[in-house]
């Protein structure tokens, strides 16, 4: 599941309308949620609180195999909806296969007026972190320079008594700091990264092909209802005889380290089904009450699918990955990696199974207001089993639930290829944050 720290950055770049997924890096999160999730390591917990709006506390022990902790602190200069727990949607808290909505220009920030002179400041997000015992600081500051410009500087500070020291007896330097400039203009997204330890300058590229998604108004539930600018259904769309209906985006990276004197390249390819509901990702809420709740209810007219494509060429490492949704609560991937080189190759499988509740009496209603889809209101999601299986003899399990107000992750690995020692690693998760708007308590 998300740390409550990832959690927060999310929600700052919901309220800032930053898209983190038109990004090159970003290109394979649909199969990477399914084929590279993390199982947790011994035990692990932590809580949070969000006194207020605007800053967060987050506290975090890992008691087996080691005892180590850490304290964090966030702070944000806009006002986020920071849910607790207990209320947070589950699916908002999961790394899951997803079908995003088409790209979008970035919006300038609303103008602020005061006395007739413009006081509106732009938006930052400041977060640090200290662990113990070892001492090390972790830093994170990022700001929208323009509506279509990020900028993120991220720092790494490691106590000189703590340094290990390699082969050849010099300290190894852990410290580090990146600055990442992010330039995002809806059919282009481009990436420009610097970092001091090694001196790497790097430079990723990502362009969408197609129709760009048009700024909507979600105040006209009219025009939303209607499917609005740049929203149409798939059955709207011109008919294609055969195939799947989509959107290609295509990227590369180029890197260089001048203290390595090594430079690095790759090119990415992803196909992407559009999606069935009007609404966008997170953009546009649908009530049940609307006509564009009414919408969700009929089938899909193909299944939510996404192809990737990776390859290295100075690696020579190809990678090859096809994820889609084959029922509501069901989703599949598969992903074959290859090696020109050395021939080495392996294939990954996975599955991602949504566990829902019963329906309630009191959610039987189609009248009643609601922000969900309506498919997720009949049955709350309260729950998700992961698996993954490879051509190396790994095998994961993991199990992520909500248990009264706190959030539980359990997961499994194994290598059946050891008979001595077939279980790799076993751990288990517990998170709870709360918030005084919510009035959660444990």
């Amino acid at each position: 599941m998300h740390p409550f720290a990832s959690y927060v950055l999310r929600s700052y770049y919901k309220a800032t309308g930053w898209n983190e997924d038109n990004l090159y890096a970003n290109i394979t999160r649909s199969s990477n949620a399914i084929l590279d999730f993390t199982v947790p390591r011994g035990l692990h917990l932590s809580v949070s609180k969000s006194p207020n709006s605007l800053f967060k506390t987050t506290y975090s022990m890992n008691a087996m195999p080691t005892l180590n902790g850490s304290v964090g602190y966030i702070f944000t200069s806009c006002d986020l909806d920071v849910k607790a727990s207990g209320n947070v949607r589950f699916k908002d808290m999961i790394e899951r296969f997803r079908v995003y909505d088409q790209p979008r220009r970035p919006e300038a920030k609303e103008e602020e007026w005061l006395a007739g002179e413009r006081v509106d400041k732009r938006d930052y997000l400041l977060y640090g972190r200290f662990y113990l015992p070892t001492g090390r600081l972790d830093a994170l500051y990022s700001t929208r320079l323009t509506p279509t410009l990020q900028a993120l500087v991220a720092a790494i500070s490691h106590p000189p008594s703590n340094l290990t020291t390699d082969i050849g007896g010099r300290s190894a330097n852990v410290s580090n700091l990146i600055v990442n400039l992010q330039h995002d203009v809806g059919r282009w997204c481009t990436e420009y990264t610097w970092s001091a330890d090694d001196s790497m300058w790097g430079v990723r590229v990502l362009h969408n092909f197609g129709k760009l998604g048009l700024p909507v108004d979600t105040s006209d539930e009219n025009s939303i209802a209607a499917g609005g600018p740049g929203l149409k259904r798939v059955d709207e769309e011109d008919a294609v005889e055969g195939g799947l209906r989509g959107r290609v985006s295509a990227g590369a990276e180029v890197y260089f380290s001048a203290k390595e004197r090594s430079a690095g390249v790759s090119t990415g390819f992803r196909f992407t089904t559009l999606p069935d509901a009007t609404p966008p990702s997170f953009q546009i809420p649908g009530p049940s009450s609307s006509p564009l709740g009414q919408i969700s209810k009929g089938p899909p007219s193909q299944p939510p699918t996404t192809i990737t494509a990776l390859f290295n060429p100075m690696l020579g490492h190809m990678s090859g990955a096809y994820s889609a949704r084959v029922s509501r609560d069901l989703s599949l991937s598969s992903r074959f990696d290859f090696n020109v080189y050395s021939y080495e190759s392996e294939w990954t499988m996975g599955a991602e199974w949504w566990m829902r509740s019963s329906p309630r009496p009191d959610d039987l209603d189609d009248t009643a207001p609601t922000t969900l889809p309506l498919d997720e209101v009949k049955q709350e999601v309260h729950g998700v089993i992961k698996a993954r299986a490879s051509t190396n003899n790994d095998v994961s399990l993991m199990w992520e639930s909500r248990l009264r107000n706190m959030l539980v992750s359990f997961g499994v690995v194994s290598d059946f290829s050891d008979r001595t020692k077939p279980i790799k690693a076993i751990g288990l998760e517990l998170s709870y944050f709360s918030s005084d708007n919510s009035g959660d308590n444990l």
